[in-house]
């Protein structure tokens, strides 16, 4: 692991197929950037915390200003420092430090460059992934489906790390703020990186349910109408405190 940091701080990466950011611009990390960083590892290592994901797999980004901060390709979440901020523009150009940013930077830009989200969600949640293999949309089968505009679609198949990946994640997202990859995991995002994180874990959560309920011999689960999700979807956009 010290020969790997070593050679990401010198601009490479043991992992086979990481891309490489080679114009890399260094400035100083502003106070805002520094505490979005110190918030986004903190919600890397939830998610490892919580089980939706496994060892480095998956990724976090969050966005300050037209900077957006990303995990680094490779590095265990517990051993990130306040040292190893990592930040691209939304062209991909390295503007702060020296990792090298996680391999589905393209996803995490095609977020930012077309939707109105701060942060970014990433995983290989299990209940998910297991549902990205059977079916094309996840069934409505609880009402949170609304808080992500409607039943979760899954974004066909294709190499991590690619651009035809991010497209295929974009169209699934259409009207949505999250998606199941197939054979792969879940994506999500936010106005927060907490909003973002939420929602990851209300995806794996409604996986994990229809999962339960499908797997129960002679019956089906009922599910929801598309009034019955839209009726929902308006409720919780003004669930919780105002402030």
């Amino acid at each position: 692991m010290a020969e790997q940091r070593r050679n990401q701080r010198d601009g490479r990466d043991d992992r086979e197929g990481a891309p490489l950011v080679p114009e890399v611009r260094r400035r100083p990390v502003s106070d805002e950037e520094a505490h979005a960083w110190e918030a986004l590892v903190a919600t890397a290592r939830r998610t490892v915390s919580d089980g939706l994901v496994v060892g480095t797999s998956g990724n976090v980004s969050v966005r300050v200003g037209d900077t957006v901060l990303v995990t680094p390709s490779g590095v265990p979440y517990d051993r990130l420092t306040p040292d190893d901020v990592t930040g691209v523009d939304l062209a991909g150009r390295q503007m702060l430090g020296t990792l090298v940013p996680t391999s589905e930077l393209p996803m995490h830009l095609a977020v930012y460059r077309t939707t109105d989200a701060h942060a970014v969600v990433h995983t290989h949640a299990v209940h998910a992934t297991a549902v990205s293999t059977l079916v094309t949309e996840l069934p409505a089968i609880h009402y949170m489906s609304g808080a992500l505009g409607g039943p979760a679609r899954v974004a066909p198949y294709a190499t991590y790390g690619t651009d035809e990946l991010a497209e295929n994640m974009l169209r699934a997202l259409a009207d949505r703020s999250g998606c199941l990859l197939q054979n792969h995991g879940t994506l999500t995002y936010g106005t927060s990186l907490d909003q973002a994180y939420d929602r990851t874990a209300q995806l794996e959560w409604m996986c994990r349910l229809w999962l339960t309920a499908s797997s129960v011999p002679g019956l089906t689960p009922s599910l929801l109408s598309e009034q019955q999700l839209a009726e929902a979807g308006e409720r919780l956009a003004g669930y919780g405190q105002r402030r």
